[in-house]
């Protein structure tokens, strides 16, 4: 099993949740979160001031599945959150050891 991890532009959660919906995953953790990437934030003006903005708003979709369905959630996530504009985002595969369903003690694949 693993977990994806993307950090996409909060304008693109809806089209993303619906299109894993729609793909056989409609389980997922939606998180806001801040970061920057390479170009480090952005400038803006506000009232003739200039200022520099360095932790820009996210959103953290995670998904846990079976390995041989993490390349079919990438191709999902990819295609739905491009805008083909900096700060699109990153997908993030992580290995997941065990999974356990708390109100039924099922583990791994039956807890998913």
């Amino acid at each position: 099993m693993c977990k994806v991890e993307a950090i996409i532009k909060p304008l693109k959660l809806h089209q993303v949740k619906d299109a894993l919906e729609e793909s056989g995953f409609p389980s997922l953790t939606v998180t806001d979160v801040k970061g920057r990437g390479q170009q480090k934030g952005i400038v803006q003006q506000w009232r003739g001031k200039k200022y520099c903005v360095d932790l820009l708003p996210k959103t953290k979709v995670e998904v846990v599945v079976p390995e041989e369905e993490v390349e079919k959630i990438i191709q999902v996530i990819q295609s739905t959150a491009y805008t083909g504009e900096i700060g699109d985002g990153k997908i993030f595969v992580i290995p997941i050891e065990t999974v356990v369903r708390i109100r039924t003690g099922e583990r791994n694949g039956d807890a998913l």
